[in-house]
């Protein structure tokens, strides 16, 4: 949401809610991070958050050489695109390009990026690259590699909660001047599927719409084009209750309710529902498994290895990385790695 007056995108939320009621959860997380990523570069020691891609080369290697297995066993196929759903500062891009270009995968780099801060900071990591502000402008034609690392968990999700009087969306209301979750008065019964409409009150129900068409379009296109994709992220693959909103400022997790378009808003990824919409759309799954097994099976901890002794000195801080990716205490088990693949093209390694 812009604001007419030029005022915080609280401001306007307030005059909002003043005016025409409650806005759902979807409505606040949606334009709180349009407004966050549109006027900043949020990663790194000085922003907000760091990812995967920029605690370690590793990361983003393994995944190259993830791609350059599958392409190799899948015929080598010439016309073949690489399309990255969020690609942050370009880091894993770079780092995955340069790893599989020793196997001969040289594809066309196609990067989807609305931030026009974060495009100029991918501009320097990955030259020739073509920019697209969604899926529909990447080409049809030639097989697609696709790479998603932490792009699910920042589209909004829609909460439902359960009342006395049945199922209810969840909405963002005032108390005085603070944002504040409250059930809408709009019944939600016919929207909860079946097997979850029991559960006890206040129970919430977490989906995610732009999620879900995400996969539809990636599955459809795997089915016809070919070629494969990783969807990297922190979420569960079994599905459960809860809220799992959260905001990160400066490193920290802060309430998610408080200056709206200021930290990074995001919510756990349903693994097992979005692996239901892409094999019902054609596509392949692989599996979902957890990001330390994944990368362990995909070879990190030689790889670690090879680096401690290429470069001794920075050892501790190569061990430190590893760990922080792999161990279950840190990133390796709350994030999951997701598989998909065209029916005609082979299984991918580490699932």
């Amino acid at each position: 949401m812009t604001d007419a007056q030029g005022g915080s995108l609280a401001a306007a939320f307030r005059r909002l809610i003043a005016n025409t009621g409650p806005i759902s959860v979807m409505h606040y997380m949606g334009e709180a991070n349009a407004r966050y990523y549109a006027s900043r570069d949020p990663l790194g020691a000085a922003g907000d958050f760091v990812t995967a891609p920029e605690i370690s080369q590793m990361f983003g290697e393994l995944i190259g050489l993830w791609m350059a297995d599958i392409w190799l066993r899948a015929g080598q196929p010439d016309a073949v695109h690489y399309v990255e759903l969020g690609p942050g500062r370009g880091t894993l891009a770079r780092d995955a390009l340069r790893a599989a270009k020793r196997f001969g995968f040289a594809p066309q780099v196609h990067l989807v990026e609305g931030s026009p801060v974060l495009r100029a900071v991918q501009a320097g990591a990955v030259p020739g690259a073509i920019w697209h502000d969604d899926l529909s402008t990447v080409p049809a034609n030639g097989a697609m590699l696709l790479i998603a690392n932490e792009f699910l968990d920042a589209l909004p999700v829609r909460q439902s909660v359960l009342t006395a009087q049945g199922w209810r969306e969840r909405m963002v209301g005032l108390d005085e001047d603070r944002f504040v979750p409250i059930a809408g008065g709009r019944p939600m019964d016919a929207a909860i599927p079946a097997e979850r409409r029991t559960a006890p009150e206040g129970a919430i129900i977490e989906s995610c719409p732009g999620a879900a068409a995400t996969l539809h379009e990636v599955a459809g296109r795997l089915t016809v084009q070919g070629g494969a994709a990783l969807f990297i992220d922190y979420g569960y693959d079994r599905v459960q209750y809860g809220s799992t909103l959260q905001a990160v400022q400066a490193h920290r997790k802060v309430d998610p309710f408080t200056d709206p378009g200021t930290a990074d808003l995001t919510a756990l990824v349903d693994f097992e529902t979005l692996a239901q919409v892409a094999a019902s759309h054609g596509a392949r799954w692989l599996g979902t498994v957890e990001q330390g097994a994944w990368l362990q099976a995909m070879g990190i901890d030689a790889r670690a290895q090879a680096l401690c002794r290429s470069a001794p000195e920075h050892a501790d801080l190569i061990r430190s990385a590893r760990d922080r990716l792999v161990e279950p205490a840190q990133m390796g088990r709350l994030f999951k790695v997701m598989g998909l693949a065209s029916p005609t093209w082979p299984d991918g390694a580490g699932f």
